[in-house]
């Protein structure tokens, strides 16, 4: 990409929620208003995770297509459009700053934005006018994402958004139960309070440091891409530069997201 801009650009970690999410009184307008009060990015860069691919795999970047990655809802949910330019310069940065020796990287050219990807972003830019790439997870180890998270840093002061998206707590099952489960409700509160005291060694073992950690996430995939985001915060030294933007809860699941920087 070209000369780094003066303003670094925040790196977030957002709960994604699903296609519905556009019908919730209240989460769109959350997410409208936080993109409102950021610098304009140059271009976006999703880690998402509804994308898992070893060797990390960098998707479109001409046309953009959308994937409808999910299973009986309502048709109009699959007639939702989001045609954001391509960023080809920003993923061959992303090819450079991640290639090294017995580390590749993979092009996955018609692999459009999943509903991790797109359904925060049509709240958040609906004008689809700014690039955006969407790239995979390699891995789920917290370790070995942060480490991702770090070498993609430099990008953040060339205008880029790094964006982890996941859901803060992620078990289908509270949708069963109604209300807010108190495994959801606990570990919500543990993550928070762990984030504000930059215990990173705890959130990195969060399935065992945590209360209720493997009932609010049974596979942590939806975790995970805060450590992406952490990585990128950690390598500007701004992991004490953070705020929980969103909280609260939805179809009970702990909908927490985060900014840093």
């Amino acid at each position: 990409m070209s000369a780094a801009i003066q303003e670094r650009m925040p790196a977030l970690y957002l709960s994604h929620g699903a296609p519905p999410l556009a019908d919730d009184p209240v989460w769109p307008g959350e997410l409208a208003a936080w993109s409102a009060g950021l610098p304009r990015p140059r271009a976006i860069l999703m880690v998402s995770a509804h994308w898992e691919e070893a060797p990390l795999a960098i998707g479109a970047t001409e046309t953009v297509p959308l994937v409808y990655d999910f299973w009986g809802f309502p048709e109009h949910y699959y007639r939702v459009t989001y045609e954001a330019p391509g960023a080809p310069e920003l993923a061959e940065s992303v090819r450079k700053l991640l290639r090294a020796p017995g580390v590749p990287v993979q092009d996955v050219p018609d692999r459009g934005l999943d509903h991790g990807a797109y359904v925060p972003l049509v709240e958040m830019y609906p004008e689809a006018d700014i690039p955006v790439l969407q790239v995979s997870m390699p891995t789920l180890d917290p370790v070995r994402l942060m480490e991702i998270g770090r070498r993609l840093a430099p990008l953040r002061d060339e205008g880029v958004l790094i964006v982890g998206s996941g859901f803060f707590t992620h078990n289908l099952a509270a949708l069963r139960q109604g209300g807010t489960p108190a495994w959801s409700a606990e570990f919500d509160d543990w993550g928070r309070r762990a984030l504000e005291a930059r215990d990173v060694d705890a959130l990195l073992d969060f399935t065992r440091k945590s209360p209720a950690g493997q009932l609010a996430h049974p596979r942590t995939e939806h975790f995970a891409p805060l450590f992406v985001t952490m990585g990128a915060a950690d390598a500007a030294g701004e992991l004490d530069v953070q705020k929980s933007v969103i909280d609260g809860f939805w179809m009970g699941l702990a909908k927490r997201s985060v900014q840093f920087g």
